[in-house]
């Protein structure tokens, strides 16, 4: 690493301001930070001296995805095979799902990080570690049979109107990622539900139908039980199956102070309360599915623990997450039952409520700024 660090500072001069190469310094500055941690310090305003930078926070993301994502490629394997009523070797199913997957992760990142690139190359701007998280994000909320071609011009769509329109990383008011997902679903809805999308080359004869498919379709005896649904032995997208590893990706990011425990806890009790209040109900068979079922259907625990608490586009108040939170919760389950149309109602929980975060926040300062305000007069009178 010495070596590469004497490298790096014998060129960096042609990179700097009057050198051969300054209008790329921020090509240069982006791969410089990606591999040493800056030695640059905040120079005006109050700040507060921290060991945790923006690349180690985004590190921390993509590490806590990476039991979702291993786990996604020996399931698009697994049902493959299922599919085709074989029964090959573990390294057999893992290779085939890294076949499908890896290319969707690559063609991801490479899309996402050139926008970055030319965008912070125009502006003058260093380059954000930001769209580290969002280039694996992508992947894992597609199905493994989408097109590569869809993947780069959803990643080109996220970035650009998702982000770089409202200033780049820390701006945006929508996810990324599910602003990517979005604009495939509307504008390519057939590559992203029904019943042939989840399973990659499957046998015609065979289902493929996801849990929340045969929800819809009031074909509850058609799905597997609360533990295979758990661990994720079911069709979907790549890394939203098992909600026994993303929980291993939410203590991950709890531990490490990444993730808001009080987004994470109020989705899943919006979630419960919701599904409860449909079981009381009982109007159709969607209905009557038991409220703990709700939270491992679908993309429910992978919106709650890596998108909705999102630290740009969710809710920065403390109080203000327990509202963003819970409303998360409790739509998700109101649009997927009410509309089966949706039935990934996660997602437009997420980004409806992305938007209603900055007003959140404000309803909860203003609240802080009467209540001390009257506490200040008290004291004086």
């Amino acid at each position: 690493m010495k070596a590469l660090r004497d490298f790096l500072d014998k060129i960096k001069p042609n990179f700097e301001k009057g050198g051969r190469f300054e209008k790329l310094h921020s090509v240069f500055d982006g791969f410089e930070t990606f591999l040493f941690v800056p030695n640059t310090v905040t120079k005006k305003g109050s700040h507060i001296r921290d060991a945790i930078d923006m690349k180690r926070t985004m590190a921390t993301v993509v590490l806590a995805m990476i039991p979702a994502l291993l786990f996604g490629i020996w399931n698009v394997g697994y049902q493959h095979f299922e599919a085709a009523g074989s029964n090959p070797e573990f390294w057999t199913i893992v290779g085939y799902g890294l076949i499908k997957v890896l290319p969707i992760v690559v063609v991801s990142y490479v899309t996402g990080l050139a926008i970055e690139f030319f965008f912070a190359q125009i502006r003058g701007h260093e380059i954000n570690e930001g769209f580290l998280v969002t280039g694996m994000l992508i992947p894992l909320v597609l199905p493994p049979t989408i097109p590569l071609w869809m993947v780069a011009l959803a990643t080109a769509f996220a970035v650009i109107i998702g982000k770089e329109v409202f200033g780049g990383t820390g701006m945006n008011i929508l996810n990324p990622a599910l602003t990517a997902r979005a604009f495939l679903f509307f504008a390519y809805p057939a590559f992203m539900s029904g019943d042939r999308v989840w399973i990659a080359e499957k046998a015609d004869t065979f289902s493929g139908a996801t849990p929340l498919a045969n929800a819809a379709n009031g074909e509850l005896a058609a799905n597997p039980d609360f533990f295979d649904m758990f661990f994720g032995f079911i069709p979907g997208s790549i890394g939203e199956t098992s909600t026994a590893l993303i929980i291993v990706g939410a203590i991950i990011l709890l531990f490490t102070g990444v993730g808001s425990w009080r987004i994470m806890l109020s989705a899943v009790a919006g979630g419960l309360i919701m599904g409860l209040l449909f079981n009381l109900w009982g109007a159709n068979e969607f209905m009557t599915i038991p409220a703990h079922h709700q939270l491992v259907m679908g993309g429910f625990a992978f919106g709650v623990v890596f998108m909705a608490t999102d630290p740009v586009s969710g809710s920065q108040t403390n109080k203000g997450k327990y509202i963003y939170g819970f409303l998360i919760g409790f739509l998700a389950i109101l649009i997927r039952v009410f509309n089966p149309a949706y039935p990934e109602g996660i997602m437009l929980a997420i980004l409806f409520m992305n938007v209603m975060a900055p007003l959140i926040d404000y309803y909860i300062i203003q609240a802080n700024i009467k209540h001390r305000a009257k506490r200040a007069k008290l004291k004086t009178t």
